[in-house]
This record gives structure tokens, sequence and C-alpha cells, in this order.
């Protein structure tokens, strides 16, 4: 008995998936959603043959991909949930190749290739000051790249969680 107790300490139904606000999340948050993000990634262009015309080695360091195949990875999971009515896969397929166009268009845009990355270009507006010369990077190592920009990501998180934190009184739980 008490091993079947254990069993159903958790939630009775995993929760539903839920939209991801990459702006909001917590630094423990942030790390859990860039790993599994990539994962599904990678799933993602190996099963379906993507060039990196569409999904770049360097896709995590583009705010645009990163949404876009956010919104696609919530939508497949909705999509292929047990509860799901049976043509929410078709749904789904539709709608990727909507997506596909979409990663097409911004992938030409940003300049980011199979073997080097720059940042997305970014048009200045008139009284801002002029964008700073773009290099390109030579991708030597995705893998280890995406660690280190997850590590540093995680890490900016947990400073600015630290810093509000500290800022906290402690008698009253107000900002000081």
């Amino acid at each position: 008995m008490d091993e079947e107790s254990e069993e159903f300490n958790g939630p009775l139904i995993p929760e539903p998936p839920r939209p991801i606000n990459w702006n909001l999340l917590t630094s423990e948050e942030a790390e859990a959603e860039w790993l599994e993000l990539n994962r599904w990634v990678d799933w993602l262009r190996r099963t379906y043959g993507l060039p990196a015309s569409v999904v770049p080695p360097f896709w995590h360091r583009h705010p645009e991909l990163l949404w876009e195949l956010s919104a696609l990875h919530l939508h497949w999971l909705s999509a292929y949930d047990p509860e799901q009515n049976g043509s929410a896969p078709l749904g789904w397929h539709r709608d990727f190749a909507d997506a596909r166009q979409r990663l097409r268009d911004w992938v030409a845009a940003s300049g980011t290739r199979l073997d080097r990355d720059r940042p997305t270009r970014q048009t200045t507006w008139p009284g801002e000051d002029p964008a700073g010369p773009v290099e390109d990077t030579i991708i030597a190592h995705r893998d280890q790249d995406f660690v280190q920009f997850v590590l540093d990501d995680v890490a900016a998180r947990r400073q600015a969680e630290d810093d509000f934190y500290a800022g906290l009184n402690p008698n009253t739980g107000e900002v000081a």
C-alpha cells in the first residue's frame, strides 16, 4: 500500500501545455524550457529533413526564431495530446507549412547560415544611434555554443532575480 500511495503524490493528469513567455521565465524555468525546446527542435529538423535555411544551427541566438519555434512546439504538444481531436495533427501540419515559410523569411533576414552566424540585423529608427558593424561568427561546435548560451541566459536571469530580492525590505516584503 505504501508503494502505491507514493505513486499518487503528484497530479493525476500531467499539466496541459501552456504558452511560454520567454521574457517572464525564472532562471530555473528557462533552463528547463531551453533544454526541452532544443530536444524538440533537433527532433523536428531530423524528422522533417529541414535545411539550415529553415532551422539554422544557431536558432537559439535569434529571438524571432526562438518565439516561432516555441509556438510551433506548443502547437505540436497540443495537437498530439491524447485528449485532442483526431484531426488536430492535420491542423498542425497545415500550420507547420506556414511556419516554415516564416522561418525561411527570418533566417534570410537574419543572415544566419549552416556554418556561420551573425546577430539579426536591426533597423535603426530616426534619432537612434546607428548599429555597429556586424561580424560573422564561425559555427565550430553547435552543441557547445548552445550549452554556453543557456548557461549565460540562466546566469543573467538568476542575477536579475538576486538583484530583485536584494532590493526587498525583509520586514515588509516591499521594494526598498
